[in-house]
């Protein structure tokens, strides 16, 4: 299972931002309506930084990184310290990355749902660093602040997974789906779960139903690959894996499509 690092801009924004006027939303230049109050105007500029520094962060690492410093030097505060850490992630600095964002939940008197976002973007930094233990730590204090949030809950379980803890990622992830039940990528993750606990019955069934929700997942076609090879049904693996370099064929899902294609090549009389 490979570590998924989701950063949620627009919830983050909204709650680091909850006052923010309307038109900061709209790209289109706002009719003149008389001066806007100066406090309105400089939450407008700190959402742009906010939104531009994060993009810099995800696309350009270097840049956001350099962006986040000059902006922290001019009071950027908790936002631009939030950008660095990001950018960090994307210059595979995860550990320091992870750091800075702990820290940060842990300082910051922002409400519990944007100290949460901090902390499960520690988690995923953890997680791409190979520490699932402290990516699991963090996740479990960020599911203190925002209790049964299903996306911290799908995290965590891919936490407790890349432990090996199989059994309790599937009751992260039954109570994930209790909220959500037709979330494709809990039901795919949870049917690799129950693979890895010999329930390939109740695997099947979870990738039939996210197949039948996203016939065009990638993630879903690959795993009902997989529990079609263990079930003996080779030929029908095969097309399994062939529908994923289909979908997406520069794809994580393709590559290993791939690999699974050419080991049943090699095992072929």
């Amino acid at each position: 299972m490979r570590p998924r690092f989701i950063i949620i801009i627009a919830a983050l924004l909204a709650a680091a931002m909850p006052s923010l006027p309307a038109a900061a939303a709209d790209p289109a230049p706002a009719k003149p309506r008389g001066t806007a109050p100066a406090q309105d105007a400089a939450k407008v500029d700190d959402a742009q930084k906010y939104q531009h520094c994060i993009w810099l962060a995800r696309q350009k690492p270097e840049d956001g990184w350099e962006e986040s410093l000059s902006w922290g030097s001019l009071g950027g505060g908790e936002p631009a310290r939030q950008c660095g850490a990001i950018a960090l992630v994307g210059l595979k600095q995860y550990a320091e990355a992870a750091t800075r964002l702990e820290d940060l939940a842990r300082s910051s008197h922002s409400s519990p749902m944007l100290r949460a976002g901090m902390l499960a973007q520690a988690g995923q930094a953890w997680l791409l660093a190979g520490k699932p233990e402290r990516a699991y730590a963090a996740q479990t204090t960020a599911l203190q602040l925002v209790p049964g949030a299903p996306d911290l809950l799908v995290d965590r379980a891919e936490s407790l997974a890349e432990a090996k803890n199989y059994r309790d990622a599937v009751t992260d992830l039954d109570q994930a789906l209790t909220v959500g039940p037709d979330r494709v990528d809990a039901l795919t993750f949870r049917a690799t779960a129950k693979r890895y606990l010999d329930d390939l019955k109740g695997a099947g069934e979870d990738v039939a139903k996210a197949l039948s929700i996203d016939p065009q997942n990638p993630d879903a076609w690959l795993e009902s690959g997989i529990i079609k090879r263990l079930n003996g049904n080779a030929a029908q693996a095969r097309q399994d894996w062939l529908k994923v370099l289909q979908i997406a064929p520069k794809s994580p899902a393709a590559d290993a499509a791939r690999r699974n294609i050419e080991i049943l090549d090699v095992k072929a009389p």
